[in-house]
Parts: C-alpha cells; structure tokens; sequence
C-alpha cells in the first residue's frame, strides 16, 4: 500500500496515572484505539493519514482531547459533538508493572459514536484501513453494535481492509456470553484480528493457541495474529501459517500500551511492505520500548 486513511474507532478518555512523585498524579489523553491511532501517526510517513472516529461533549476536557489529536496530526473530522454527554474518565494504578484501572464512562459521549448510519458510512467509504477493538463494541448500545458492525461490511464490501484487536473487557459487557457472540460477530467482518492468548483462554475457553487461531479463522477472518504477553506469536490465515519465537523478554514499567503500540508496529510495518514475520518482529521491538516507561503515549519509545 502507498498511502490512504487509517481510521480507528473507539473512545478516547481523560487519564489519570501515577507521576514518578508519590502522591501526585498526571493527567493525559488515552484509550485502547487512540493509542493504536497514536503510535501509527508516528511510526508512518505523510502519505498515510491517520483519523480517529468517536464523539464527545462540548466542555473543556472534550475540548483539550480534539486539541490533543490536532496537535498529534491525527485527523479529528470524524469525531462528533454530543450536547447531552461529556468524555470518559479512567485513573491507571501500577503493582509491579501490571495495570489495574478504575472507569467513570457510564455516560460517555463515544457510546453514542455510532447513532448516525450516514455518518459512520461517509467515514468509512473514505478508508483504506478501518480499526477497532473490543472496547470499541463493548461500550455501544445493542443497536449501536448492530449499525457498527453493518457500517464495517459495508466497507469491506467496498474494498476497506477491517482490522480488530478483540481486547476483551468483560466488566464492561452486559455479560461475557454477550461478549463472546458481540468479539465473534466482529471477527467475522474482519480481515486481520489480533486477539491476546491469555484473555481468550480465560473468557473463551481455548486449551491452546492453535484452538484460538482456528476459532477465529472459522468464524470468518482473513488472518489472525495472535500476541501471548512477550512470547511466541502465532499467526495462522490466508497469507499462511507460523511462529515468531525467540523474541527478547522485557521487565515492565507499565503494560499500559504493550497491545495497543504492538498492533501500530505489526500495522506499520505490514502498510510499508514488511512480511508477517518481519512485521511481528517490529511490533514486538516496540512493545518492548513502551513498556519501559509509564502511562500509554510514550514518547521515548517511537
């Protein structure tokens, strides 16, 4: 590919997470898809735009998140205004390098991102590469989901490339049989998923990678890359099957961003013409760097 729009749809939210000072807090702007959107940005010459499609409110923290995405040169013409809700909240606590989070989105604007068909259909048709996540349909309405996921065939049909990242987030699921049909649905839609092992063993069941590969092949997508925490990655499709071992290990700071900046550096790559292998390789390589450092925008690392 020599250029085009990458579009990720999802939520950004305000967040808050542990200075290097004890006691004190920074506040930034994050969100599984925007960090994705983020690392792209930086990791891609010009000729690959990159947009960021959600909603948010009118006040100032909605406000400094659109300057924030301006600022970054990611494209913020498809995120929407709601006069009703505001943009979500989400505080980061660190325990030997594991996250753990606390949300107040219960009434976050981006779960309305998707009550405007025309719209979501108009951004979309401008796209070479749509990206979302589980979070992405985890925070919508049934309905929403339902106009997402028509939106998404839609653009396939008209020669998008879909790429998900299935992120399951259980809590944030009405339940996690919802959440398996709602990851499923996606997947079939998609033409590359990124699933982690370790959340696909405990929420879906799968004795081991191979089963969760060819799970996700049945229901429909193209390729599956599947990440395993820093370890062997396996990916299994139409461009072929393999393992990427021997990958070097690192002690984390803050596994904020490890998948998000992982599925920018296997999509950068992939974009400039890097085969799998090569592409896993860069992707791990970067992980590696972001999760050295705290919060999820790092800059050190790109």
């Amino acid at each position: 590919m020599t250029g085009g729009l990458i579009l990720s749809i999802g939520e950004a939210m305000v967040e808050l997470s542990q200075a290097a000072q004890p006691g004190l807090w920074q506040v930034g702007v994050a969100g599984d898809t925007l960090n994705t959107a983020w690392y792209l940005r930086r990791l891609l010459p010009d000729a690959w735009r990159v947009g960021y499609l959600s909603r948010v409110g009118t006040g100032e923290f909605s406000q400094k998140m659109v300057d924030f995405l301006d600022a970054e040169g990611i494209e913020t013409g498809f995120v929407g205004r709601d006069p009703d809700r505001e943009i979500g909240l989400y505080a980061i606590s660190l325990k030997d390098g594991e996250r753990s989070f606390a949300y107040w989105r219960d009434r976050s604007a981006a779960r309305r991102l998707a009550d405007d068909p025309a719209a979501l259909s108009g951004a979309l048709s401008g796209a070479r590469i749509a990206y979302l996540s589980g979070i992405t349909l985890a925070i919508l309405p049934p309905d929403g989901r339902a106009r997402l996921l028509a939106a998404l065939a839609e653009a396939r049909a008209g020669g998008t490339r879909i790429v998900f990242d299935t992120n399951l987030r259980p809590r944030l699921w009405p339940d996690v049989a919802t959440m398996r049909q709602g990851v499923e649905d996606a997947a079939a839609q998609a033409d590359l998923v990124l699933p982690s092992f370790d959340d696909e063993c405990d929420f879906f069941g799968d004795r081991d990678p191979q089963a969760t590969l060819d799970r996700y092949l049945r229901c429909g997508a193209g390729q599956v890359v599947l990440k395993a925490g820093g370890a062997a990655v396996r990916f299994a499709g139409a461009e072929g099957q393999g393992i990427v071992e021997d990958l070097p290990r690192e002690v984390p700071v803050d596994t904020t961003s490890a998948g998000d900046s992982f599925n920018a550096g296997y999509l950068a790559a992939r974009v400039q013409g890097a085969g799998i292998e090569d592409a896993i390789r860069r992707a791990h390589d970067l992980s590696r760097k972001v999760i050295r450092h705290r919060g999820a925008l790092v800059r050190e690392a790109v």
